[in-house]
């Protein structure tokens, strides 16, 4: 079978892998769709991100769906024919964090295709792929595109439920890639007030408009856009920030009321914070790291059609144009989330 496999920065490689076997309690998925994540175009752009470095070839990918194939022994919640969501997220259900609801920050997950621990976790972006039945959410009634969209909704959802009640709430997302797009879509379905929407391209922001936004602003051609937020100590009650650039980070602080929540689910290495500020408005700053149960909510409010997530998935590529696919999702001006074909 093919998988990608990144050996270093610019290093992608579409490589033969033997096939794998279902063993108890697992079945064998046969990859429909993979989305291209942020943290893959780091992993393929720069070799990692912060402190986090590819020290051997690891195979990327953990946004996919696929069809149920086999089924090892011992498992009768699923058939063969089914399509699947497939969570990356598999932690040992044995450490503290997990005795305490708290999977996400698992002492030993297996996160598909990470380089935070070595040896390196594997991905799932390979033409078959072994899971375990607790990964697998049935997504009877989606395309395969939308059932790849599960991994990163389940994180917007996450940091939703971290961030409380959105109901009424007067909302700001800084970053309108898939995951400040996803952030737009569910405040909107949460019940927010308003919805304003910043990043520095026109063709995302008109993206965010069309799934929910009611303001936009380019601050790229605007950069003093969020200045007629700040009167009366600020006009926002929850920032989800999703760039990771500190200088965005602190250009939101004067449009933040007092007392207002910051959710930070942008990662871009480490950064400085206008402390002071925050300390005198008496801001929340939560850090939103992963998901774990939310995955099963993504999947069933998608099902249910409370959540359309198909206006994000602007491109599908050939597995075999990889490079195209990768170079394409690095292009915010034209892209939102590239997903890659692995039946064409």
């Amino acid at each position: 079978m093919k998988a990608i496999v990144a050996h270093a920065a610019k290093d992608l490689r579409l490589e033969h892998r033997d096939r794998p076997d279902a063993g108890p309690g697992q079945v064998l998925i046969r990859m429909q769709a993979g989305g291209i994540c942020g943290s893959d175009l780091h992993y393929y752009q720069h070799g990692g991100f912060g402190t986090v470095r590819l020290k051997e070839p690891m195979i990327l990918g953990h946004e996919v769906s696929g069809i149920v194939d086999a089924l090892g022994e011992g498992v009768s919640e699923l058939r063969a024919g089914q399509l699947v969501a497939v969570s990356p997220s598999r932690p040992c259900n044995a450490c503290e964090y997990c005795a305490s609801g708290k999977q996400n920050h698992c002492l030993n997950m297996r996160f598909y295709g990470s380089a935070m621990p070595f040896p390196h976790i594997q991905g799932a972006f390979q033409e078959w792929l072994v899971a375990d039945v607790a990964q697998c959410a049935v997504a009877d009634g989606l395309t395969s595109a939308e059932a790849a969209m599960a991994e990163p909704l389940s994180v917007v959802l996450h940091a939703a439920r971290t961030a409380g009640d959105l109901l009424g709430k007067r909302v700001l997302v800084t970053g309108c890639g898939p995951i400040g797009l996803l952030a737009v879509l569910v405040a909107r379905a949460a019940g927010a007030a308003q919805i304003v929407a910043t990043d520095i391209q026109d063709f995302t922001t008109d993206m965010a408009l069309k799934v929910g936004a009611d303001a936009v602003h380019n601050v790229a051609s605007d950069p003093s856009a969020l200045d007629t937020y700040a009167a009366g100590k600020g006009h926002f009650d929850v920032l989800f920030e999703c760039t990771g650039v500190a200088a965005v980070v602190a250009s939101t602080v004067p449009a933040l009321r007092p007392g207002a929540t910051m959710m930070q689910l942008g990662l871009g290495g480490d950064m400085m914070l206008p402390v002071q500020a925050m300390t005198a408005k008496e801001l929340v700053f939560k850090g939103s790291f992963r998901f774990h149960a939310e995955f099963f909510a993504a999947v069933d409010l998608m099902r249910q059609g409370r959540l359309d997530v198909k206006p994000l998935v602007t491109h599908s590529v050939p597995l075999e144009n990889m490079q195209a696919a990768f170079d394409l999702a690095s292009d915010r001006s034209q892209a939102v989330k590239v997903q890659l074909d692995f039946v064409s």
